[in-house]
C-alpha cells in the first residue's frame, strides 16, 4: 500500500455557493476567504433587502472586493416578481453570473421567495438566451397537512427541477446543496445543463449530528446515512456535474444558540482543510482537485483566473485545531462571535502559508 501523501499541490479552489452577509458580519467573514484555499466565490443574494437588481449586485460587489482583493466575486440576483427579462439582459452585460430561487420561507431571508415557477418563465427564457445560471434552493415549504417536513422537502422538490429542465433544456440549472440520494439520482438522470453543488458539511453530517446541536443545523438539513453515502459516492466516482458549493452561512453565536436556532453552518475560513480531511476519511482525497477546482469551473464558465489566482497552492498534512470562534463587534458595537463548523476539533490538513 502506498504511503499517505504529506503534501498536496492543486489549483486555488472555487466555492460556488457562499453567504457573505452585510454590515459588520460581512466585514469579519469576507477577509477570512484569504487563506481558505478559495479564490473564486459565487455570492448569494439573500440580504435585507434582497439583491434583486443589477445595480444592487454591483454595489454589493464594490463593498466586498476591498475586503478580499485577491478573490473573484461572482454576483447573483434574487428571483422575485420585480425581476424582468430586461433586467436579465442588463445583468448579463454587467457580468452578473446567475439568479437564485428560494421557495418562500424555507431558509434565512427567504420570506420574499417564490411560490410558483410558471410566472417566471419569461425570465427563464431570457436567462437561457444570455446563458445565465439558475440556482435552485431545492426544497418546498413544510406543510404538515401535506406530509412535508424538513426531512422530505428536498425530495418533494425534485419534480420541479425535472420540469424546469424539460421546459428550458438549454438553461444551465444548479440544484444547490444536495442532501439526498434522490437528488443525486435525479441530477444524474438529467442532461448536461443540470449541475449540482454539495457542501463540506453535508459530506460529514447525518441527521443525528444536527438534532440537538445548533451549530450543525442548516437548511436543507443533513439527512440519513444512506443519503450521505450517495453524496460521498458521487464525489468518489468523479461525476463531472457535481462540485463544491459550501453554502457557508455565518450567524452570530447568540442567534445560533437561541430558543429557535437560525439555519447555517460556517466553513469559509478553512474550506480546503475541511474538505481534504473529510474526503480522506472516506477514501476520496484523490477527488479533491476535480470536485473543488475543476468541475464547477467547467459548468459555470467563470472569468479566467488572474495570474495570482493561477498559482498553485499547497496543502500540508498537519494536525490543526479549528478555532472555537471568530470574534467581532456588531453594527451596534456589541461583542459577538461566529462559531465555525467543527469548532475545537482537529483537521488533518492546512493550507501552507
Amino acid at each position: 500500500m502506498a504511503a499517505a501523501p504529506t503534501t498536496l499541490s492543486l489549483p486555488q479552489a472555487d466555492d460556488f455557493h457562499v453567504h457573505l452577509r452585510q454590515g459588520a458580519l460581512m466585514r469579519v467573514v469576507t477577509p477570512l476567504l484569504i487563506g481558505s484555499g478559495v479564490s473564486t466565490v459565487y455570492v448569494m443574494p439573500n440580504l435585507k433587502p434582497p439583491i434583486s437588481t443589477t445595480d444592487q449586485a454591483l454595489a454589493y460587489k464594490k463593498e466586498l472586493q476591498p475586503l478580499a482583493p485577491s478573490v473573484t466575486f461572482l454576483m447573483t440576483l434574487y428571483l422575485s416578481p420585480q425581476l424582468t427579462p430586461a433586467e436579465i439582459h442588463k445583468a448579463a452585460k454587467a457580468g452578473i453570473s446567475g439568479v437564485k430561487s428560494y421557495p418562500r420561507g424555507v431558509t434565512t431571508n427567504s420570506d420574499g421567495g417564490i411560490e410558483s415557477y410558471t410566472e417566471y418563465y419569461p425570465v427563464f427564457k431570457a436567462m437561457e438566451e444570455v446563458d445565465m445560471v439558475l440556482n435552485l434552493h431545492g426544497e418546498i415549504p413544510s406543510d404538515a397537512e401535506e406530509g412535508v417536513c424538513v426531512m422530505n422537502a428536498e425530495e418533494r422538490f425534485l419534480k420541479h427541477l425535472e420540469s424546469l429542465h424539460r421546459d428550458f433544456p438549454n438553461l444551465r440549472i444548479v440544484l444547490e446543496h444536495a442532501t439526498t440520494k434522490a437528488a443525486v439520482e435525479m441530477v444524474k438522470s438529467l442532461g448536461p445543463t443540470v449541475g449540482c453543488s454539495i457542501t463540506v458539511h453535508h459530506l460529514s453530517l447525518i441527521v443525528d449530528d444536527w438534532a440537538g446541536c445548533c451549530h450543525n443545523f442548516c437548511k436543507p438539513v443533513a439527512k440519513f446515512p444512506y443519503d450521505r453515502a450517495a453524496l460521498r459516492d458521487v464525489v468518489k466516482e468523479a461525476h463531472p456535474r457535481f462540485f463544491l458549493g459550501t453554502d457557508s452561512a455565518p450567524h452570530p453565536r447568540h442567534a445560533k444558540e437561541a430558543g429557535t436556532s437560525v439555519a447555517g453552518v460556517f466553513t469559509t475560513p478553512l474550506v480546503l482543510p475541511y474538505l481534504a480531511t473529510i474526503l480522506e476519511s472516506f477514501g476520496a482525497l484523490d477527488q479533491l482537485k476535480g470536485f473543488a477546482c475543476e468541475n464547477g469551473r467547467a459548468f459555470y464558465k467563470p472569468p479566467q483566473k488572474t495570474a495570482a489566482q493561477s498559482q498553485a497552492i499547497s496543502l500540508v498534512r498537519s494536525e490543526t485545531a479549528v478555532p472555537e470562534e471568530y470574534r467581532f463587534k456588531d453594527d451596534s458595537g456589541d461583542e459577538r462571535s461566529v462559531v465555525p463548523f467543527m469548532a475545537g476539533k482537529k483537521l488533518a490538513w492546512k493550507v501552507q502559508a
